[in-house]
Formats: C-alpha cells, sequence, structure tokens
C-alpha cells in the first residue's frame, strides 16, 4: 500500500460455487488483465470465457458485456462499499483502508504470506478477502462472499508502478450499446 500507487497485470479467477441438493461444487474460470491507480481507478478487462471489461474512473463504476452489448453506469461511491475492488484500489493509504476493513495477518500458504481482510460493515456481500503476497508483490485474491461462494484471483506479471496513460480509466460507451444507469 505504501510504495505502490499503480499496477497491471494479467489474472486467472476461479468462481467456486457452494454444492447444491447433494450436487459437487461447482466451479468457472476467467482470464483477463487487470490495472490499477490509487485512489479509485481500477481496469479490469475479462477476456474468455466471455468478455467483459469493468472500469472505475474515480466517479462511475462501468460494467460492459460484450455479448449483450449492453453497459451498466452506477456511481463508483455507492458501487464499491467493502468490495475486493476497494481493497485493492480505493484506498488512499493503510489508515483509510483499516476504516473499511479489520486486517490480521493469515498463514502462509502456497509460498505466499497472506493477510486477512474483513469487512467492518457486515451488512454486504462480502465475508472476507484474503490477499495473498510474493514478498512485497500482490499474488492473490481469495474471495469469500455471504452466499459461500468462493473466487480465487491470481495475479501473474505483477507490475508495481507501471506509467499507466489517463486514457487507461477512460470509458466511452460503444456506438449502439444500451446503456442502463443504477
Amino acid at each position: 500500500m505504501k510504495g505502490t500507487q499503480t499496477g497491471k497485470a494479467d489474472f486467472t479467477q476461479t468462481v467456486t460455487s457452494p454444492p447444491k441438493d447433494g450436487q459437487t461444487a461447482r466451479t468457472k474460470t476467467s482470464t483477463g488483465s487487470f490495472e490499477f491507480q490509487r485512489p479509485g481507478r481500477f481496469k479490469f478487462v475479462y477476456k474468455k470465457p466471455f468478455e467483459q471489461t469493468i472500469v472505475a474512473d474515480g466517479q462511475t463504476l462501468w460494467l460492459y458485456d460484450v455479448d449483450l452489448n449492453q453497459v451498466t453506469q452506477r456511481s463508483q461511491s455507492q458501487a464499491l462499499g467493502s468490495t475486493p475492488a476497494a481493497l485493492l484500489a480505493s484506498a488512499p493509504d493503510l489508515s483509510a483502508l483499516k476504516a473499511e476493513f479489520t486486517l490480521e495477518t493469515s498463514p502462509d500458504q502456497e509460498g505466499l504470506q497472506w493477510v486477512l481482510a474483513s469487512p467492518k460493515t457486515r451488512d454486504g456481500q462480502l465475508k472476507s478477502v484474503r490477499v495473498g503476497f510474493a514478498g512485497d508483490q500482490l499474488a492473490a485474491l481469495d474471495i469469500l462472499d455471504s452466499f459461500g461462494q468462493r473466487s480465487l484471483i491470481r495475479f501473474t506479471g505483477m507490475q508495481a508502478n507501471a506509467a499507466l496513460p489517463a486514457s487507461t480509466f477512460q470509458f466511452k460507451p460503444p456506438a449502439g450499446a444500451d446503456v442502463v444507469k443504477q
């Protein structure tokens, strides 16, 4: 947090839904790229299996679903709250992060050092986030929501303090896309 203001990496996200009615747990894997600039700017570009772009420009959170040709536009301050995105990109410093999350050391696992971040407000969908570090580099997020769904995001090729052009976090809905404001 102290030394990294921007970053970019590729990611693989595996979402595991809890088993229902005696069925086994279902998993789905997505890949893409991630960029952030503190405070309040980030971009996730999902490439496989479905194309989707999520951009936070500091004011607005944009979600573009390529297959539906639909853009959802929301106020960033209302949309993020105590979310993993807020944990990574929104807090300008450690004290701001501690205002939203309780931080605890978690045991080392899979060669990573882990920090458990639990939201201080219990009314959201997020139960906890474990943040994994390889040295001082972000390597993984292990997210558990209140429905028992687990998302494990592994970052590769992390470049801390990468030079990112201002246009990285600008989003303009594509021509012909439906825009839904929430």
